[in-house]
This record gives structure tokens, C-alpha cells and sequence, in this order.
């Protein structure tokens, strides 16, 4: 195993611009996680050297990238994680959750979350929405800011390895409703995975007033001269219709979620039912707003979902009634 200190104590490598006439702006090769507050837990010391845990060497075989790329005209942020192995790998769109920088994707976010897909074999890339971490604009909270994630479907196609033909979404909490929106948007994505996601906004301001105050209010544009149909255009089970039924959708929650209550995604799973769109509900008794208690499982069952079809293109269910 390479040490650490080898790989992780350099300088950040810039790649450089990239496709200067096309989406992707700007590409940073990030070295730097040895500077994260969480290394010293995801390492151990062994004599002279610290070498990776044995659930994080997998860090050692992806590549973590700050990009900049082009959204209705503004330089947003993102990050780009991605095998080292040369080869043509499916792409999933992440969508982060929270508003701001509360959420933001750091590097240790990005080999946590990011690069438990990515080491399976994925380029996995995610907008930081415009705004933040540097990027220009101001996200909408499920407005405008949709378009930055949208538009990756187009960027993949500037990065090499990325098979922007074989496209999945995994979205958690905000994010979670940001897959949602999109997914009404587009026909590039065959498959999503939702976490804690947020399916009906009108619920989340009953049960949190907090978050009108502090992230609707002062977020989404003209927001009280027009709250109902702003809350209306972020609440998923409203307008399920809309839903395509072509894209299998897993949807995770904890039992125990007090952020995104779990009743957010069991009412959303009824309307799939009733219009027939394809779909698994998987409720993790006790689990919180990020199913910490089943962080394991929760993998497992991202990567399967992922795995059946963008890797094996498994035919849709059957969504007909049927049987004896």
C-alpha cells in the first residue's frame, strides 16, 4: 500500500483548463485530505508510516477533483470523484443536501460519500449549486439552482472515462428533492436513489417554522408574496404525474429522521403506487436523517440499485397488475 505521507502531503495539482469552449471551466486534482479534520480517524500508524484504515484504502484507487463548469451563464462549483483505472465507467449526479455551506462538499465529504460509489466502478459529480463554495449566483433552494444540476448531464460528456449515455441521480435530504424537480425535467437519467428526502415542502415548514425563517424566506426568490405555489413547485407528491416511468426510483429513510420526517417518503411511495411509477421504499427502523445506524446496508443497497440498471441494464418491473 502507498504511504500516505507520499500521496497526501503534496501541493493541489491543478489539471488545468479543460474544453474552454464547452461546459467544464476548470479541473483541480485534490491531494490535500491529509489536512481534514476526519483523517486522523479514517488512519492508523504503522511504525514510520500511516496508512489508510482498511475500510478507507479504497481512497487510494479514486481521484477527487474540484471543478468549475458553466450554468445559465454562471461559473458554478462541484466535485468530480473518479477511479484512477483507466476504462468507461456510468455516471451518477450526487445532489447535496443542506443550503449554503452547511453541506457543502469537502474533500472528506467526497472520498466519504462520493468515492464509496466511485470505488465501485462510477464517475460520480456533483454541483455545490450557484453560489457557493465560490461559485457565482445565488441558489434558489429548488428554483433556478435545478439547472446546475441538470446541465452535468452535459459536462459528463467533457469528461473522459464518464459514459454520459448511462446516467444515475442520488440525491439526499435537499438533495433528495432536487432529484425529485429534475427527474420532472429531463429523460438523461435512468435510475435515482433518494435519502431523507424532502417530497413535500409544505409538511417540512409545519414540521420545522425554523426552516421557513432561516432557508425559504431568505433563499427562494419572492417567497412571501407567493409561499403556496413556491412550496407547491418542491413538493414532489403534488405533481406526480410528472414522474417519468421509465426511471426506477429507490427512496431510503430513517425511522427516526426528525430533520425529513419518514411519512415524507411513505405518502410519496403511495402516489408512485397509484401512478404506477417504479419504485422500492426501504424505512431503517431507528435509523436517523442519514441512516448513520445502517451506513452499511445503505451502500450496499445504493450500489445494488445502481449496479442492476446503469452496469447490467435489468429490465424495468413490471408495473401491470399480474399474478395468479
Amino acid at each position: 500500500m502507498k504511504t500516505i505521507q507520499l500521496l497526501f502531503f503534496l501541493l493541489i495539482a491543478s489539471c488545468g483548463n479543460a474544453q474552454l469552449d464547452g461546459l467544464l471551466i476548470e479541473r483541480t486534482l485534490l491531494t490535500n485530505i491529509s489536512e481534514s479534520r476526519l483523517y486522523p480517524k479514517l488512519t492508523s500508524v504503522n511504525g514510520e508510516r500511516r496508512e489508510w484504515k482498511a475500510a478507507y484504502a479504497y481512497i487510494d484507487s479514486i481521484h477527487i477533483e474540484e471543478i468549475s463548469y458553466r450554468s445559465d451563464g454562471l461559473k458554478v462549483k462541484g466535485m468530480l470523484v473518479r477511479p484512477k483505472r483507466e476504462g468507461k465507467y456510468p455516471s451518477i449526479i450526487y445532489n447535496r443536501g443542506g443550503n449554503r455551506d452547511f453541506g457543502e462538499i469537502k474533500i472528506e465529504q467526497a472520498a466519504l460519500f462520493m468515492g464509496q460509489i466511485a470505488k465501485e466502478g462510477y464517475v460520480v459529480i456533483a454541483s455545490q449549486y450557484r453560489g457557493n463554495a465560490g461559485g457565482e449566483g445565488r441558489e434558489e433552494f429548488g428554483g433556478k439552482d435545478v439547472n446546475d444540476v441538470l446541465i452535468l448531464t452535459e459536462v459528463l460528456k467533457e469528461i473522459e472515462g464518464a459514459d454520459s449515455e448511462r446516467i444515475g441521480m442520488y440525491g439526499w435530504s435537499r438533495g433528495g428533492m432536487m432529484t425529485y424537480i429534475a427527474l420532472s425535467k429531463t429523460d438523461k437519467i435512468k435510475a435515482a436513489v433518494v435519502g431523507g428526502a424532502v417530497s413535500d415542502a409544505r409538511e417540512s415548514v409545519k414540521d420545522r417554522p425554523q426552516m421557513e425563517a432561516g432557508v425559504y424566506t431568505e433563499l427562494i426568490p419572492d417567497y412571501e408574496a407567493n409561499k403556496e405555489e413556491e412550496l407547491a413547485k418542491r413538493s414532489a407528491v403534488l405533481w406526480v404525474d410528472q414522474f417519468p416511468k421509465n426511471v426506477p426510483i429507490l427512496l431510503l429513510h430513517g425511522t427516526s429522521d426528525w430533520r425529513v420526517k419518514p411519512t415524507q417518503s411513505l405518502n410519496l411511495a403511495l402516489q408512485f403506487e397509484k401512478y404506477r411509477i417504479p419504485h422500492r421504499l426501504i424505512l431503517f427502523e431507528g435509523g436517523d436523517h442519514g441512516i448513520s445506524e445502517h451506513r452499511e446496508e445503505v451502500n450496499e443497497q445504493v450500489t445494488a440499485w445502481f449496479d442492476r440498471f446503469l452496469k447490467m441494464d435489468e429490465a424495468l418491473p413490471n408495473m401491470e397488475y399480474h399474478g395468479k
